[in-house]
């Protein structure tokens, strides 16, 4: 809003007032200027109140193992706990650092193993970072990661039900040839070697059926424990988000 005044052009800015001036010369003047002012001050206040609550929300939380060898989430690692080691978790759970355990006085003297430690904590960092962002960014429920296991399994199962059909076809093509060999035998011919290569071959056919079959039994145990580790991955996930949720509920009471 502008000030609108009667004084003349010759008169000073209302800006080189001094408040005292400016309140018995300009009252109006002087009442925009403090509304200002307080504008100016309110949105200051409320911006870092803003930033101040956002940074409360977005604190990082840890995990850990205490001495009973459970598992604990808190807002800090007691200090008799972080020389085990321990990981933290941003405002979804993920993990944003693993933090190795302290090492020992011959471990800190030896560069290679400082070196060797180093590295895997990385590694193990980068290793659960990407497994907590890929499961938040495929799934939303834990319903989800089970339809997804059973399509996986059943297209396995479909597999090992064509392989087993198959071994049945071989074997009773085997059954068949031998069948025939015994007949020329029992007649007193000679088995010809085309016969006995076309039994060879089946047999042959069989075994390395039975290895894929056992390859796929093996793939199958592999994929169910696969998403067990997702599930109980993503379970622990959901607690964090879920424990985060109610710490920061008890401190706004």
């Amino acid at each position: 809003m502008a000030i609108m005044s009667s004084h003349c052009a010759t008169c000073a800015p209302i800006g080189t007032y001094t408040e005292s001036e400016l309140v018995w010369l300009w009252p109006w003047a002087y009442i925009e200027r403090m509304v200002a002012n307080s504008l100016r001050i309110a949105l200051l206040l409320g911006f870092l109140l803003m930033m101040l609550g956002a940074n409360a929300h977005a604190r990082d939380m840890y995990r850990y193992t205490n001495e009973q060898g459970n598992t604990v989430v808190d807002y800090q690692v007691p200090p008799e706990f972080a020389s085990g080691g321990y990981e933290v978790l941003n405002e979804k759970g993920v993990v944003i650092e693993v933090v190795p355990r302290a090492l020992t006085p011959e471990e800190l003297a030896n560069r290679d193993t400082r070196e060797r430690l180093a590295d895997e904590a990385l590694a193990e960092e980068k290793r659960l970072r990407e497994w907590d962002e890929s499961l938040l960014l495929r799934y939303s429920t834990i319903a989800d990661i089970e339809a997804a296991r059973e399509r996986s399994l059943s297209e396995l199962r479909i597999r090992v039900s064509i392989l087993k059909s198959n071994r049945r076809s071989l074997k009773q093509t085997v059954e068949n040839l031998q069948t025939q060999a015994a007949e020329q035998e029992r007649l007193g011919n000679a088995v010809d070697v085309k016969h006995l290569r076309a039994i060879e071959a089946a047999q042959a056919e069989i075994e390395i059926t039975d290895r894929a079959l056992a390859d796929r039994d093996a793939e199958i145990g592999e994929v169910a424990d696969a998403f067990q580790a997702d599930i109980d991955r993503f379970e622990m996930l959901l607690e964090v988000v879920e424990l985060r949720r109610n710490m920061l509920a008890n401190e706004n009471r």
